[in-house]
Parts: C-alpha cells; structure tokens; sequence
C-alpha cells in the first residue's frame, strides 16, 4: 500500500529552465529547454519525468496544457540531461514537473512548479552543472 512506502526528501536534483537558441519555436524567438540536473556522486535509475501547464487566460478562463511524460533509465552523478522545449507562450502558467527516480530500492519522489511569469530574463542564474545561465528550481 502507498502508505506503507517511505518517501525520502529529494536532495541534490534540480530542474532548470534554459534559454537555447536551437530550441527555438518561431524564428527570431530565442527557445528554452528543460533541463534535470543531478547534483549527487551517485547515479538516478528509473526515472520518470512528467509535466504539464496549468493556470487561467487573461479573461479568467482555466487552461490546462497536455500532460507530457519522458523516462529515462539512467541520470548519471554530477550531470545534467535535456527533458524538453518549452515554449515562452507558456510562462504565463503554473508549468509543473513531476520528477520520480530510484536509488537502489528507494524511490524518491517530488514536484518541481514554476508559478507564472518566473521564467523571465531577470530571474537568470548562472547553473555551474550547464555552464551558463537559466531559471534555477530546487
């Protein structure tokens, strides 16, 4: 049963929000990618990143974007991985990135959410693990 399972807390693993020109949408729009980065010395196995955008239009009407899943079998320590494009018309949203992983027998489990208009020019950090800047969760 789910509550028989023990939920360690998530450190070490972030998800980073990056301007790349090759992920580009429209032409003269600069493009952004999703990255996961793992900061530990050990590896993530079994990893399932699901995400999605939710919030409300200008008028107040609810919108929900499609729900998006990637697995990959293997995060390696000390690296980062490209999850996906986002596009910049979505930074009005609540974009949400459920990311669950294994290490060993222990599953880990956590919710990363960018709350709308964070991913800006202005909230730009330098990310050491991707050698330039982006919008930084941890």
């Amino acid at each position: 049963m789910k509550e028989d399972i023990l939920f360690e807390p998530v450190e070490g693993v972030s998800i980073a929000v990056v301007p790349k020109q090759e992920a580009a949408v429209e032409d003269g729009k600069p493009g952004w990618l999703v990255y996961l980065l793992n900061y530990n010395s050990f590896p993530l196995s079994n990893v399932i990143v699901s995400s999605n955008g939710y919030g409300t239009t200008a008028q107040g009407e609810p919108v929900r974007t499609s729900t998006l899943r990637h697995a990959l079998p293997e995060v390696g320590p000390r690296s980062a991985v490209p999850i996906e494009p986002i596009d910049p018309a979505l930074f009005h949203l609540n974009n949400q990135y459920w990311l669950s992983y294994y290490r060993g027998a222990q599953i880990f489990d956590k919710k990363f959410i960018f709350v709308p208009d964070s991913i800006v020019p202005a909230n730009l950090t330098h990310i050491a693990l991707l050698e330039q800047e982006g919008v930084l969760h941890s």
